[in-house]
């Protein structure tokens, strides 16, 4: 009796590893597939970014982004310096929260430090630093008209 019982339990790991061999070969096969597609994709995007610059460099144009965030990366926020910055430029802050694409609570909420700007508001921020009120106040009316 123990003679079938063995028999029959060797059947069942054979036919289990069968099965999980061709399982894990269907998965395999997938793998390499990915991964071909992934190095495919990887060589088309650097061609397209050397395209890129080459065009760049024909326009003669170069890349603002890099410089922007330099500039960013560089200032520094506080709550008490930009309220300083509204206060200074005569601004009310529904006006600086037009020039910064934000809503007036996000205003309150950096002048009181609950929060702070992202790096797009504070490019805009680093922007209004280096401006006069004649040249905001000439941008909010561009703006209204």
């Amino acid at each position: 009796m123990s003679n079938i019982a063995t028999v029959l339990k060797d059947e069942i790991i054979r036919l289990a590893r069968k099965e999980t061999r061709n399982e894990t070969e269907k998965l395999r096969k997938a793998s390499v597939q990915y991964r071909t597609e992934i190095a495919a994709l990887k060589k088309r995007t650097a061609a397209l970014e050397q395209q890129l610059s080459r065009l760049e460099k024909a326009n003669g144009q170069k890349r603002e982004a890099p410089s922007q965030t330099e500039d960013t990366a560089k200032a520094r926020f506080t709550a008490k310096g930009f309220k300083s910055l509204r206060k200074r430029l005569g601004l009310s802050a529904t006006e600086i929260g037009q020039l910064l694409d934000v809503s007036i609570p996000t205003i309150y909420n950096w002048e009181a430090g609950n929060a702070s700007p992202r790096e797009k508001q504070l490019a805009k921020i680093v922007m209004l630093r280096g401006m006069g009120k004649r040249e905001v106040d000439a941008i909010l009316q561009q703006r209204a008209a």
